[in-house]
């Protein structure tokens, strides 16, 4: 049986030593994910530095977004081959450099070519960590740690909107990028000091150029076709679309006729809890990233608010996921899985109601209460699904694990969001005039995506999780 890196009887003497290792990776997580919506609010600010039209600019965020589409399932295969803080140290070197090429940007072009590589950087560093903390800590001790990790990816969205108004309000566009740089040099120095060198995996396996060449573009051209759906461009979004699901099942078939190993293994989401854990995280990234699309956009565009003033309206649900992940974290040891994730997806669903209900402009304390609420139970779902599988599988199978979970996370963002995005622009035009009933309309879909995740959340384990 695979030995945790620390022995048993050291566990409890290095609480503080792993929680200082996990601050590190998190500064990394927070770094990537905090970009991905730090620039959304200065899209206005971009489009007159550089005299380009919205649909052109909005491809300074797409570009990001299908970078680290494309980079999440090697992440896997690099740390295997080259050791899990090697593979994070790289990353975080190639995020700045992409942060310092953006801020240097003398064109719409150049800007977007710089994110894509900035993209490729951010793609990793949420996989790679977290596999890297879960190997370093042991199974005995993931759950604990995940519950503080998890709760990153639900604040950065929400503070996002806040960090980039309020530099853009004191400062140059290129700050939107160079705020990165502090953060990442950083978390880069204390990493070198303080995180374990893992070593990589013993096995040295080739890389799935085949799975590569189909998968992660695959992913990119069908959130681009998703995108043009939005944008009203029939013919590169039928394209987009078609070509896209093509060579996602083109994936799925070579990952089960391959005698190699695959990028992502299509035989893993059929092995509980598995599947169950996939369904739940694929629709929770559709319903919290798609809600944090809608929402800002209907503060600004429905209520007339400033992206200041959206970023604020959205800072309880922030709040709500700190305070649900001190709960995870004090329960997760003790608690069924299922018990967790069924609650935090009833939260969800609460909270979600009073925005079907937008056409009769409920009360701003109901919408802060309902943000409270869903924060809260967005908590109570990553960190139990990923302890399920991280505690559940050899220790050198967990860089391929982490990648396929942050993969289907990133997948349910992004396709859910581009789906919502079509939903929204539709009933906008049937609804005319009337903006804030065509977004009530909108989130019955993020309730549809709620209920497809407590079927797959019923499928979890209903015993307390078994440490071996």
């Amino acid at each position: 049986m695979t030995k945790d890196v620390a022995p048993p009887a050291e566990r409890e003497r290095v609480d503080g030593q792993l929680l200082r290792i996990a601050f590190i990776l998190v500064l990394g997580t927070f770094m990537a994910t905090l970009d991905a919506t730090i620039v959304s609010v200065g899209i206005d600010r971009l489009t007159d530095e550089f005299d380009a039209s919205v649909a052109d600019i909005q491809w300074v965020s797409t570009a990001y977004l299908l970078a680290v589409v494309a980079a999440v399932p090697a992440s896997g295969w690099l740390a295997d081959r080259f050791g899990g803080r090697r593979t994070w140290l790289a990353a975080v070197g190639v995020f700045l450099a992409g942060s310092v090429l953006c801020a240097l940007a003398w064109s719409a072009t150049s800007l977007i070519v710089f994110r894509v590589v900035q993209g490729l950087g951010g793609g990793l560093l949420p996989a790679t960590g977290q596999a890297l903390l879960a190997r370093i800590a042991g199974r005995d001790r993931t759950g604990r740690v995940i519950s503080v990790v998890a709760v990153v990816p639900l604040l950065s969205p929400v503070f996002g909107p806040l960090v980039g108004g309020s530099l853009l309000g004191v400062a140059s566009w290129q700050w939107l990028f160079l705020v990165n740089l502090p953060i990442g040099a950083a978390a880069a120095l204390l990493a070198r000091r303080y995180v374990p060198d893992v070593p990589p995996s013993t096995r040295r396996t080739a890389f799935d150029l085949r799975g590569a060449a189909l998968l992660s573009p695959g992913l990119a051209v069908l959130v681009y076709g998703l995108t043009e759906v939005a944008h009203g461009r029939d013919l590169p979004a039928v394209l987009g679309v078609t070509a896209g699901v093509a060579m996602l099942v083109g994936f799925a078939v070579h990952g089960l006729r391959t005698r190699g190993t695959p990028l992502v293994d299509p035989r893993l989401f059929t092995r509980p809890p598995f599947g169950a854990a996939a369904l739940a995280l694929l629709v929770l990234g559709a319903s919290v990233f798609g809600t944090t699309f809608l929402l800002p956009l209907y503060f600004q565009t429905g209520r007339g608010l400033t992206a200041w003033e959206a970023g604020l309206l959205l800072a309880p649900q922030g709040l709500g996921a700190a305070a649900g992940s001190v709960l995870v974290n004090r329960t997760i040891d003790k608690v069924a899985p299922r018990t967790l994730v069924v609650t935090g997806i009833a939260l969800i669903l609460a909270g979600t109601v009073p925005f079907t209900q937008l056409g009769h402009e409920p009360p701003d304390a109901l919408v802060i209460a309902a943000l409270a609420v869903r924060g809260t139970g967005m908590a109570m779902i990553g960190a139990p699904v990923m302890n399920i599988v991280y505690s559940r599988i050899e220790p050198e199978h967990l860089p391929r694990a982490s990648g396929a979970l942050n993969l289907l996370n990133t997948v349910g963002g992004s396709v859910g969001t581009a789906v919502l995005a079509v939903v929204l622009q539709n009933r906008l035009a049937a609804r005319g005039p009337h903006i804030a009933s065509a977004f009530a309309d909108t989130f019955w879909w993020v309730l549809g995506f709620c209920l497809l995740a407590a079927a797959g959340a019923t499928r979890l384990p209903g015993t307390r999780t078994v440490r071996r």
